[in-house]
């Protein structure tokens, strides 16, 4: 298997593991919405917690020339974490959350 499909995969595997977990309070969803060219990937909350309205992007993850792009990391052990577990190593994550002049101070790729 090629890296960009492995990687594919690996965000798949990890983001469906999350969508599955259920609330344990409101009425909310996680949503896993992936892109056609399937280099895009996010997690979203949505639905309703009492009167409010939730609705917000809890994991956004792009591929960019062969990079693992963290973009948004909303859950509480770190994206990267997973990933790394996963079989990702440390310098194809990029943590685009994070100022470019910040990323070399991360264990991660700087982009």
């Amino acid at each position: 298997m090629d890296k960009l499909t492995n990687y594919r995969q690996i965000i798949h595997n990890i983001l469906s593991e999350y969508a599955a977990i259920p609330y344990s309070y409101g009425d909310l969803e996680y949503k896993l919405i992936i892109s056609e060219d399937y280099n895009s990937f996010v997690l979203i909350t949505m639905g309703w917690e009492q009167a409010v309205r939730v609705h917000g992007c809890l994991v956004h993850i792009d591929i960019l020339d062969d990079k693992i792009w963290i973009q948004r990391d909303g859950t509480e052990d770190g994206i990267g974490n997973d990933l790394v577990k996963a079989g990702v190593p440390k310098d194809d994550i990029v943590p685009g959350f994070h100022p470019p002049e910040l990323r070399k101070y991360v264990e991660y790729a700087v982009g």
